[in-house]
Protein backbone atom coordinates (compact mmCIF):
# COMPACT_ATOMS: atom_id res chain seq x y z
CA UNK A 1 0.00 0.00 0.00
CA UNK A 2 1.38 3.18 -1.05
CA UNK A 3 2.15 6.23 1.78
CA UNK A 4 -0.63 8.73 1.83
CA UNK A 5 0.39 12.07 1.89
CA UNK A 6 -3.10 14.20 3.73
CA UNK A 7 -1.14 17.50 2.72
CA UNK A 8 -0.83 17.01 -0.84
CA UNK A 9 -4.38 15.38 -1.35
CA UNK A 10 -6.16 19.00 0.56
CA UNK A 11 -3.92 21.49 -1.84
CA UNK A 12 -5.80 20.10 -4.72
CA UNK A 13 -9.28 20.67 -2.97
CA UNK A 14 -10.97 23.84 -4.60
CA UNK A 15 -11.34 26.96 -2.54
CA UNK A 16 -14.63 28.44 -1.10
CA UNK A 17 -14.07 31.57 -2.60
CA UNK A 18 -12.88 30.92 -5.74
CA UNK A 19 -16.33 28.65 -5.71
CA UNK A 20 -18.42 31.53 -4.63
CA UNK A 21 -17.27 33.60 -7.72
CA UNK A 22 -17.92 30.67 -10.04
CA UNK A 23 -21.51 30.37 -8.64
CA UNK A 24 -21.80 34.31 -9.00
CA UNK A 25 -20.65 34.15 -12.38
CA UNK A 26 -23.16 31.59 -13.77
CA UNK A 27 -26.40 33.70 -12.36
CA UNK A 28 -28.32 35.57 -14.39
CA UNK A 29 -27.68 38.72 -15.45
CA UNK A 30 -31.02 40.64 -14.43
CA UNK A 31 -30.94 38.64 -10.93
CA UNK A 32 -30.71 40.49 -7.64
CA UNK A 33 -27.74 39.23 -5.27
CA UNK A 34 -28.46 36.75 -1.94
CA UNK A 35 -27.51 40.31 0.51
CA UNK A 36 -29.45 42.68 -0.79
CA UNK A 37 -27.45 44.98 -2.04
CA UNK A 38 -27.47 46.94 -5.63
CA UNK A 39 -26.89 45.14 -8.70
CA UNK A 40 -23.87 46.41 -11.09
CA UNK A 41 -26.65 48.25 -13.46
CA UNK A 42 -27.30 50.70 -11.05
CA UNK A 43 -31.02 49.54 -10.27
CA UNK A 44 -32.44 50.12 -6.61
CA UNK A 45 -31.80 47.28 -3.90
CA UNK A 46 -34.48 44.84 -3.70
CA UNK A 47 -35.33 46.25 -0.48
CA UNK A 48 -36.69 49.68 -1.50
CA UNK A 49 -34.02 51.29 0.70
CA UNK A 50 -32.73 54.68 -1.23
CA UNK A 51 -28.93 54.74 -1.70
CA UNK A 52 -27.33 57.10 1.24
CA UNK A 53 -26.60 60.95 -0.04
CA UNK A 54 -23.69 63.03 1.31
CA UNK A 55 -26.46 64.34 3.73
CA UNK A 56 -26.44 61.26 5.91
CA UNK A 57 -23.19 61.34 7.02
CA UNK A 58 -24.57 63.83 9.75
CA UNK A 59 -21.97 66.33 11.49
CA UNK A 60 -18.89 66.67 12.34
CA UNK A 61 -19.79 66.62 15.85
CA UNK A 62 -20.93 63.14 15.68
CA UNK A 63 -18.02 62.01 14.47
CA UNK A 64 -15.78 63.62 17.09
CA UNK A 65 -17.42 62.57 19.25
CA UNK A 66 -17.53 59.04 18.73
CA UNK A 67 -14.28 58.99 18.06
CA UNK A 68 -12.19 57.54 21.24
CA UNK A 69 -8.96 59.31 22.36
CA UNK A 70 -5.89 58.65 21.41
CA UNK A 71 -4.52 56.57 24.84
CA UNK A 72 -8.15 54.77 25.01
CA UNK A 73 -6.99 53.33 21.48
CA UNK A 74 -3.72 51.90 21.96
CA UNK A 75 -5.28 50.43 25.45
CA UNK A 76 -7.80 48.94 23.15
CA UNK A 77 -5.68 47.51 20.58
CA UNK A 78 -3.16 46.06 23.08
CA UNK A 79 -5.78 44.29 24.87
CA UNK A 80 -7.13 42.54 21.57
CA UNK A 81 -3.52 41.82 20.92
CA UNK A 82 -3.16 39.85 23.97
CA UNK A 83 -6.54 38.26 23.64
CA UNK A 84 -5.72 36.98 20.04
CA UNK A 85 -2.18 35.45 20.75
CA UNK A 86 -3.29 32.57 22.62
CA UNK A 87 -5.95 31.48 19.91
CA UNK A 88 -3.78 32.38 16.92
CA UNK A 89 -3.02 28.53 15.84
CA UNK A 90 -7.12 27.61 16.68
CA UNK A 91 -8.00 31.00 14.50
CA UNK A 92 -5.60 29.99 11.35
CA UNK A 93 -7.03 26.37 11.71
CA UNK A 94 -10.61 27.71 11.64
CA UNK A 95 -10.32 29.90 8.60
CA UNK A 96 -8.26 27.46 6.53
CA UNK A 97 -11.84 25.09 7.16
CA UNK A 98 -13.62 28.00 6.37
CA UNK A 99 -12.41 28.88 3.19
CA UNK A 100 -13.24 25.10 1.70
CA UNK A 101 -16.31 24.39 0.05
CA UNK A 102 -18.85 20.72 1.18
CA UNK A 103 -17.26 19.24 -0.98
CA UNK A 104 -13.50 20.08 0.24
CA UNK A 105 -14.18 19.34 3.86
CA UNK A 106 -15.99 15.75 3.33
CA UNK A 107 -12.73 15.15 1.42
CA UNK A 108 -10.51 16.22 4.26
CA UNK A 109 -12.15 14.60 6.71
CA UNK A 110 -11.62 11.40 4.45
CA UNK A 111 -8.01 12.08 4.09
CA UNK A 112 -8.23 12.25 7.80
CA UNK A 113 -9.50 9.14 8.39
CA UNK A 114 -7.32 7.68 5.97
CA UNK A 115 -4.23 9.09 7.83
CA UNK A 116 -4.94 7.53 10.55
CA UNK A 117 -6.15 4.14 9.57
CA UNK A 118 -2.30 4.24 7.92
CA UNK A 119 -1.25 5.17 11.53
CA UNK A 120 -2.98 2.44 12.98
CA UNK A 121 -2.39 0.12 10.05
CA UNK A 122 2.04 0.77 10.97
CA UNK A 123 1.18 -0.08 14.38
CA UNK A 124 -0.43 -3.11 13.99
CA UNK A 125 2.15 -4.65 11.66
CA UNK A 126 4.79 -3.58 14.08
CA UNK A 127 2.90 -5.67 17.12
CA UNK A 128 2.84 -8.78 14.60
CA UNK A 129 6.56 -8.73 13.94
CA UNK A 130 7.23 -7.95 17.59
CA UNK A 131 4.86 -10.99 18.43
CA UNK A 132 6.32 -13.30 15.84
CA UNK A 133 9.71 -12.54 17.21
CA UNK A 134 8.43 -13.74 20.83
CA UNK A 135 6.71 -16.85 19.24
CA UNK A 136 10.18 -17.88 17.82
CA UNK A 137 12.38 -17.17 20.90
CA UNK A 138 9.69 -19.48 23.20
CA UNK A 139 10.17 -21.85 20.61
CA UNK A 140 13.38 -22.13 21.02
CA UNK A 141 13.49 -22.04 24.97
CA UNK A 142 11.03 -25.33 24.31
CA UNK A 143 13.99 -27.08 21.80
CA UNK A 144 16.95 -26.24 24.54
CA UNK A 145 14.90 -27.18 27.20
CA UNK A 146 13.61 -30.58 25.42
CA UNK A 147 17.61 -31.17 24.50
CA UNK A 148 18.64 -29.81 28.03
CA UNK A 149 16.88 -33.06 29.31
CA UNK A 150 17.88 -35.66 27.10
CA UNK A 151 21.73 -34.71 26.85
CA UNK A 152 22.40 -37.56 29.33
CA UNK A 153 20.86 -40.26 27.09
CA UNK A 154 22.51 -38.69 24.36
CA UNK A 155 25.66 -38.96 25.87
CA UNK A 156 25.43 -42.75 26.29
CA UNK A 157 24.16 -43.16 22.84
CA UNK A 158 27.61 -41.41 21.84
CA UNK A 159 29.96 -43.65 24.32
CA UNK A 160 28.09 -46.74 22.69
CA UNK A 161 28.89 -45.95 20.02
CA UNK A 162 32.08 -44.91 20.20
CA UNK A 163 33.69 -47.99 22.57
CA UNK A 164 31.20 -50.68 21.12
CA UNK A 165 29.54 -52.33 17.98
CA UNK A 166 25.78 -51.25 17.62
CA UNK A 167 22.87 -53.60 16.29
CA UNK A 168 20.82 -52.07 13.27
CA UNK A 169 18.25 -51.43 15.62
CA UNK A 170 19.62 -49.59 17.92
CA UNK A 171 21.32 -47.38 15.08
CA UNK A 172 17.95 -46.77 13.48
CA UNK A 173 16.93 -44.97 16.96
CA UNK A 174 19.86 -43.24 17.04
CA UNK A 175 19.58 -41.67 13.83
CA UNK A 176 16.35 -40.92 14.28
CA UNK A 177 16.76 -38.95 17.21
CA UNK A 178 19.84 -37.05 15.46
CA UNK A 179 17.84 -36.28 12.46
CA UNK A 180 14.98 -35.04 14.52
CA UNK A 181 17.06 -32.48 16.40
CA UNK A 182 18.48 -31.18 13.31
CA UNK A 183 14.83 -30.94 12.16
CA UNK A 184 14.76 -28.51 14.71
CA UNK A 185 17.91 -26.68 14.47
CA UNK A 186 20.42 -28.29 16.38
CA UNK A 187 23.74 -28.98 15.27
CA UNK A 188 25.89 -30.93 17.20
CA UNK A 189 29.82 -30.50 16.94
CA UNK A 190 33.13 -31.50 18.88
CA UNK A 191 35.45 -33.63 15.98
CA UNK A 192 38.72 -35.06 17.10
CA UNK A 193 41.04 -32.93 14.79
CA UNK A 194 38.92 -29.93 15.27
CA UNK A 195 40.85 -26.51 15.85
CA UNK A 196 40.33 -25.82 19.38
CA UNK A 197 37.59 -23.17 19.78
CA UNK A 198 37.53 -21.65 23.52
CA UNK A 199 34.27 -20.30 22.42
CA UNK A 200 32.52 -23.90 21.67
CA UNK A 201 35.68 -26.09 23.27
CA UNK A 202 35.50 -27.09 27.54
CA UNK A 203 39.40 -28.27 27.75
CA UNK A 204 39.06 -30.55 30.33
CA UNK A 205 42.98 -31.52 30.15
CA UNK A 206 45.44 -30.12 27.76
CA UNK A 207 47.82 -32.76 26.52
CA UNK A 208 51.10 -31.84 24.76
CA UNK A 209 52.60 -33.14 21.72
CA UNK A 210 55.52 -32.33 19.79
CA UNK A 211 53.91 -33.42 16.54
CA UNK A 212 51.23 -30.79 17.15
CA UNK A 213 51.23 -27.43 15.20
CA UNK A 214 48.29 -25.38 16.83
CA UNK A 215 46.02 -26.57 19.83
CA UNK A 216 43.48 -28.99 18.44
CA UNK A 217 40.69 -31.77 19.57
CA UNK A 218 42.47 -35.29 20.42
CA UNK A 219 39.65 -36.57 22.11
CA UNK A 220 36.07 -35.80 22.90
CA UNK A 221 34.18 -36.83 25.61
CA UNK A 222 30.96 -35.17 25.25
CA UNK A 223 29.55 -33.53 22.22
CA UNK A 224 28.10 -29.94 22.04
CA UNK A 225 25.30 -28.98 20.82
CA UNK A 226 24.33 -25.61 19.37
CA UNK A 227 21.03 -23.88 17.67
CA UNK A 228 21.98 -21.33 15.16
CA UNK A 229 25.28 -19.52 17.22
CA UNK A 230 23.93 -20.20 20.20
CA UNK A 231 25.45 -22.78 21.78
CA UNK A 232 23.78 -25.04 24.11
CA UNK A 233 26.58 -27.17 25.78
CA UNK A 234 30.10 -26.64 24.72
CA UNK A 235 31.96 -29.68 23.83
CA UNK A 236 34.21 -31.21 26.52
CA UNK A 237 37.34 -32.36 24.92
CA UNK A 238 40.88 -32.81 25.61
CA UNK A 239 43.29 -30.57 23.74
CA UNK A 240 46.58 -31.84 21.72
CA UNK A 241 48.90 -28.58 22.82
CA UNK A 242 52.16 -27.76 20.83
CA UNK A 243 55.79 -28.82 22.94
CA UNK A 244 56.86 -25.77 24.33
Amino acid sequence: MAEFNKDDYLNDLPDADDFADKTAASAPAGSAPADGTAPADGTAPADGQAAPGAGDAGDGSDAGASAPADGDAQTAQEAAAGADSGDQSQSESESAEDTLTPLGKAKQEAAEYLEALQRERAEFINYRNRAAKEQERFRQHGIIDVLTALLPALDDIDRIREHSEMDDSFKAVSAKIDKAFEKFGVEKFGEKGEDFDPTRHDAILHKPDPTAEKEVVDTVVEAGYRIGDRVIRAARVVVASPHA
